[in-house]
């Protein structure tokens, strides 16, 4: 067990120096993607109630077209690669891919539903270098909307906490089709116990918009953010898009997705994410840098209820980069009449990269970082 953690502790610093590269890369240049999601098999083993992402019949992409599609966003300059689906456990080679994204330098997640999570398949995942692994707790007990419970699956998390050398998030889930939102407290509880991450996500309508949320279940969601660690890499700790979407407030902001988020559907085509497909449509093997010049500029009509966070937090870099002391005010608003402390790597890289024309020592520790960094 000493090893383990030891083992676990050295590749978390190693990841740590990755994402700090990941975030100058994309502080220096606008038009790489920082975020790919990409399907591996649509089918999934479950069938919750509120999720329109998956069938039951679909086969596993052939992975040697995965392994081209991974190749062609790391040409695209893809930053991180997540597989999501369907279940993406159920394609028998993932993590043949996993290995391949890792080849290329990239960051590698799942999002996963947990059933099929096994000592031996998470030594796989080991062995593949995967980076974050992130499964949604819906309840306590399985009901006829979602059978993802802690009673199901507390086994697999302890089997996680034991074997398990990449990061683990656990997401507890608010919204209208969850009956027993104080469920979302004890899943918390229960991650912290488990030394897991934990976030809080909203459940969504079929096009990515959002109810706000009731009295009691907005309670519920500040209690589960209030009693985490900040953290710069807690991003829904800072979410200012969440907290205003569950008491029913819109968010000015300009949506990337298309350039600065892709999402690569079981077909290889390019959509802007899960619920708004078919927008551009284009074929992964046709996508150039023109297409994510054009997405990054274009306007989308869903953006200001939208839920969609992973899409959020990739505009957050580009609001830092554009500009930095109006994103900064609005990401970390003044709490009780003072403005609440900078995560320590925010501070350092907006001082390294977000001035255009760095004068004297900045300019030298910029050119140093960079070298460290090895970005290009």
């Amino acid at each position: 067990m000493f090893f383990l953690r030891l083992k676990k502790k050295a590749r978390a610093i190693n990841r740590r120096y990755r994402e700090a590269r990941l975030i100058a890369a994309a502080l220096k240049s606008p038009y790489r993607p920082i975020l790919a999601q990409i399907i591996p098999i649509r089918r999934c083993n479950l069938s919750c109630a509120y999720c329109n992402e998956y069938d039951k019949t679909s086969e596993p992409v052939p992975t040697e077209e995965m392994l081209r599609r991974i190749n062609q966003l790391a040409a695209l300059g893809a930053m991180a690669i997540t597989f999501s689906g369907g279940e993406p456990l159920l394609h028998p080679e993932l993590e043949v891919i996993v290995g391949r994204i890792r080849r290329h330098g990239i960051i590698a997640t799942l999002i996963t539903n947990g059933y099929l999570l096994t000592a031996e398949r998470i030594e796989r995942l080991n062995r593949a270098g995967l980076d974050y692994l992130q499964i949604s707790v819906d309840n306590v007990n399985p009901d006829d909307v979602s059978k993802k419970s802690l009673k199901v699956l507390d086994q697999k998390l302890r089997l996680l906490a034991e074997r398990a050398k990449f990061d683990v998030t656990i997401n507890s889930v608010l919204g209208s089709s969850i009956r027993r939102p104080e469920d979302a407290l004890v899943i918390a509880r229960r991650a912290r116990e488990l030394g897991f991450k934990g976030t809080v996500g909203i459940l969504h309508d079929h096009s990515g918009q959002l109810q706000p949320l009731k009295s009691p279940q907005q309670g519920i969601y500040d209690e589960i953010l209030d009693s985490r660690r900040k953290s710069f890499f807690a991003f829904d700790y800072y979410n200012q898009f969440q907290k205003n979407l569950v008491r029913g407030l819109p968010n000015e902001w300009h949506c990337r997705a298309g350039s600065r988020y892709l999402y690569i559907c079981e077909d290889g085509l390019a959509h802007y994410c899960s619920q708004q497909r078919g927008y551009p449509g284009i074929p992964l093997a046709d996508y150039t840098r023109e297409h994510l010049e054009r997405e990054n500029k274009t306007v989308k009509s869903c953006a200001p209820y939208c839920t969609i966070s992973c899409v959020h937090q990739v505009a957050m870099v580009d609001a830092l980069r554009e500009n930095p002391r109006e994103a900064l005010a609005r990401f970390f608003p003044r709490q009780g009449g003072r403005t609440s402390d900078l995560p320590r790597p925010i501070k350092v890289l907006a001082w390294l990269f977000l001035p255009s024309k760095p004068n004297g020592k900045r300019r030298v520790f910029q050119n140093a970082a960079l070298r460290l960094l090895r970005v290009k």
